[in-house]
């Protein structure tokens, strides 16, 4: 099948230009998500690995989509039969295997998270073990592609056996995004309404739920059309699948950020990364009717969403 759409080296000049743009905006909030982790003892580890390895996957990408650039447009410019558009076309070359490599292990990283938030929230290996398959299902086919790429002897992506990977790489993907979001915001939105009629304290975790749902609806809506641009050959996908990167840091920054801000006690942050939901239910229950001894907690804010008691029983019992 012919690729359609722009020309393949616009393509890549578009994308490396965008990807440097929220590459950028990403360190920005990377910056942001080290202080406030920080800030915040109890979920410093786990937040500063996955961090620090999105950064670092984000950072590889773009240094190698900028040494492809270089390579067709200036190294093999005058050498390689075709030109530019057919250099950036040979899905054989090692930068365009060492990119979608990176681009693998963003995707296992990121969709490893929301897994684990899965586990967190639910308290149940038995909800994960579909998202998980998924998970290991587009793992598989994350690494299989670029295998099948390096054997490529000619044509570009959308005509190799390596394209069709790639598009069960997408649809696993998008799969997984939206299983494993909606099973956390289903979750989170029947522990509210459990726990709303017993409290006397004024909070909420439906803002959490927006705040889930917010990520999960930017990054399905990226993949989405990148799967469409790939089913029809579109050299768009190029773009896309570039911006992706560091969109999947941003919005795993963004998530933990707004979480924080919002509302800096713990029992809004084990939905990021701490204890299960169970403890944070039952320390609600316990503590219904004794909200004001607890206002001067080292966790909790007094404004709107406190939720003093739950946050020292979390403490005193973990």
């Amino acid at each position: 099948m012919v690729s359609t759409g722009i020309p393949l080296d616009i393509a890549v000049i578009i994308s490396t230009a965008l990807e440097g743009i929220l590459y950028g905006f990403s360190i920005f909030l990377f910056v942001c998500t080290m202080l406030t982790s920080t800030y915040k003892r109890d979920a410093n580890r786990p937040i500063a690995l996955v961090a620090i390895l999105l950064l670092i996957l984000s950072t590889a990408h773009i240094v190698m989509d900028i040494i492809r650039l270089e390579d067709g447009f200036v190294k093999y410019r005058d050498t390689f039969p075709g030109g530019p558009a057919a250099f950036f076309q040979d899905i054989s070359q090692p930068t365009f295997l060492a990119k979608n490599i990176l681009y693998a292990f963003q995707t296992m990283i990121g969709d490893g998270v929301l897994i684990y938030r899965c586990h967190v929230v639910w308290q149940s290996i038995w909800v994960i073990v579909l998202p998980s398959l998924l998970w290991f299902s587009a793992s598989a086919a994350s690494f299989t592609a670029p295998y099948y790429a390096s054997k490529s002897t000619g044509g570009d992506i959308y005509t190799n056996q390596a394209g069709r990977w790639v598009a069960a790489l997408f649809v696993l993907t998008l799969l997984t995004n939206l299983l494993t979001s909606g099973l956390l915001a289903y979750r989170i939105w029947t522990i509210e309404r459990r726990v709303s009629a017993m409290r006397t304290i004024n909070s909420t975790l439906m803002p959490i739920v927006r705040i889930l749902v917010d990520a999960a609806i930017m990054y399905s809506a990226v993949l989405f059309v990148m799967l469409v641009c790939f089913l029809c050959s579109n050299n768009a996908q190029y773009i896309i699948q570039d911006a992706i990167m560091p969109i999947v840091p941003i919005a795993f920054y963004m998530v933990f950020i707004r979480i924080t801000l919002r509302n800096t006690t713990l029992d809004h942050l084990w939905i990021v990364y701490g204890a299960g939901s169970d403890g944070m239910e039952r320390n609600l229950q316990r503590y219904p009717t004794q909200p004001s001894q607890y206002h001067k907690s080292q966790w909790a804010h007094s404004d709107n969403c406190s939720h003093g008691a739950a946050n020292e029983a979390f403490r005193a019992e973990h």
